[in-house]
């Protein structure tokens, strides 16, 4: 029988946290005189109810958690946390149903991006930093899960950073220390970003705002426009510094931070993140000046931050690039997979998983012309173990299935087929917007149907928590064991 007080235990702690973050937007409607601040406070009272509860009548009688725990545990947090936070959603003046107020909540704290609010230049604050302050709680959630419990449950390949998660070169030996470290780096990481936005031009406002939602690589904005709305080519610059920031293990910096710059300076998956953003900002900017006729600093710019927005997963949008021509959406629709480094708040397949892919593969081939030789497949200077490399090629085979699967179904609920495919993407990877004028960057997912908003949110989930972690829930082996 599967003890379920520790999972109970662990999630009435998030959601305790949960309701004391539900106090900011509370605080910032009722300096507006916007009654939607009782909305948040009674939220906020309602769900540390429950966590308290559930914390109090679970505490005793259990010493650890094992690993079906932390499979069910992981996925439960992220579902609570949406079924609460998106209690704001519906009863305040932004007057979503409960489906638009979960897919915006899910949407949030997965960091996808995707939102059904329009009119946002008119949206109360309070929802504004609601919105921001989701995803920023999302970003720290998901580095603290994928330094300190994916390696431990080893999905799609995760285990490789097992040793850089705790031991991190023998400074910090304890995870709890280093998840302490990484906070204090991600709230400075934020607070530089709101002083260079509010330098840039942005108000106090807009600046925490895309401050929160920049280096966790969400994407919500408080105009409909998004960074667009500022047309401010030195802000666009800022933000994919802040986005690329964001797309970087936050371990690496930890060991910067005690002096090992080396590890952050030489790190491969770095390397090949910035190489394969370079390559492909360069020919949309090529193709952009040919196919248009834009300046070429003009088409550097609108491709150097799109490209970024859309390989990190944060969804920005500066342009209606969904407008630019087949070989762009080509392009973009690419790097929706891609997505930024293990170990950060970028979304996608990860850039470590490609490079393991190429290395096994290289090594078959090698073997074929070769077959007495010995070749060794290598990441970032290590061998990279059968286990590895059959653990990542299970996760490419899932993540292929899963797209199609959930493809299928958008289809099935009546969604053409560039509305089908390009939101299996976006959810899947967590980027946000989709592509076509359906779910393009100039729209929202609002006039989508009920059914379609529910797949999405299980995308959304599944693609932020690595597809095995939640879908090992559904076999019944893990109930059984």
């Amino acid at each position: 029988m599967l003890d379920l007080r520790p999972v109970f235990f662990v999630n009435g702690l998030i959601l305790s946290v949960l309701a004391l973050a539900m106090i900011l937007p509370a605080l910032v409607d009722l300096g507006d005189g916007s009654p939607d601040w009782q909305v948040f406070a009674a939220s906020s009272a309602l769900t540390l109810f429950v966590g308290i509860s559930l914390i109090l009548t679970t505490r005793s009688n259990w010493r650890e958690m094992g690993l079906r725990q932390a499979f069910l545990m992981t996925t439960m947090i992220w579902v609570v946390i949406a079924i609460f936070g998106a209690l704001p959603f519906t009863f305040t003046s932004a007057n979503l149903s409960y489906t638009d107020a979960f897919f915006e909540c899910m949407s949030g704290i997965t960091t996808t991006g995707a939102t059904v609010l329009s009119g946002l230049d008119d949206t109360s604050r309070g929802i504004l930093i609601w919105r921001a302050l989701l995803q920023w709680l999302g970003g720290i959630g998901i580095i603290v899960t994928a330094i300190s419990i994916l390696p431990m449950l080893r999905v799609g390949g995760m285990q490789l950073f097992r040793i850089e998660a705790f031991d991190t070169d023998k400074v910090l030996p304890r995870a709890a220390q280093i998840a302490g470290e990484i906070l204090l780096i991600y709230i400075g990481f934020t607070l530089l970003a709101a002083l260079v936005y509010w330098f840039l031009g942005m108000s106090g406002f807009d600046a925490i705002a895309h401050a929160f939602t920049s280096i966790a690589t969400g994407g919500y904005s408080t105009h409909d426009g998004s960074i667009g709305h500022y047309d401010s080519a030195a802000l666009d610059y800022a933000v994919s510094l802040m986005m690329i920031l964001g797309s970087i293990p936050f371990v690496l910096y930890v060991r910067a931070m005690h002096g090992n710059l080396r590890a952050l300076l030489h790190d491969t998956q770095i390397r090949t993140m910035l190489g394969i953003m370079a390559v492909s900002i360069l020919a949309l900017a090529a193709y952009l000046f040919l196919e248009s006729g834009l300046a070429p600093f003009e088409a550097l710019r609108f491709t150097t931050f799109n490209a970024i927005s859309i390989m990190t997963g944060t969804g920005y949008a500066t342009a209606a690039f969904d407008l630019w021509g087949g070989f762009a959406l080509a392009v973009f629709f690419l790097l929706m997979f891609i997505g930024g480094c293990a170990g950060s708040t970028s979304c996608g397949i990860k850039v470590f998983r490609f490079q393991i892919l190429y290395a096994t593969a290289r090594t078959q081939l090698k073997r074929l012309m070769q077959p007495n030789g010995i070749f060794i497949a290598r990441y970032n200077g290590q061998p990279v173990t059968e286990q590895v490399s059959l653990s990542v090629m299970s996760f490419f085979f899932l993540y292929i299935v899963c797209f199609g699967v959930l493809a299928a179904v958008l289809g099935w609920t009546g969604l053409d087929f560039i509305t089908s495919l390009s939101g299996a993407a976006t959810a899947i990877s967590n980027v946000g917007p989709g592509l076509g004028e359906t779910i393009g960057p100039s729209t929202t997912f609002a006039t989508l149907p009920d059914a379609a908003k529910w797949m999405l949110s299980a995308g959304m989930i599944l693609g932020r928590l690595e597809l095995f972690t939640v879908l090992i829930l559904f076999t019944p082996h893990f109930w059984r064991g």
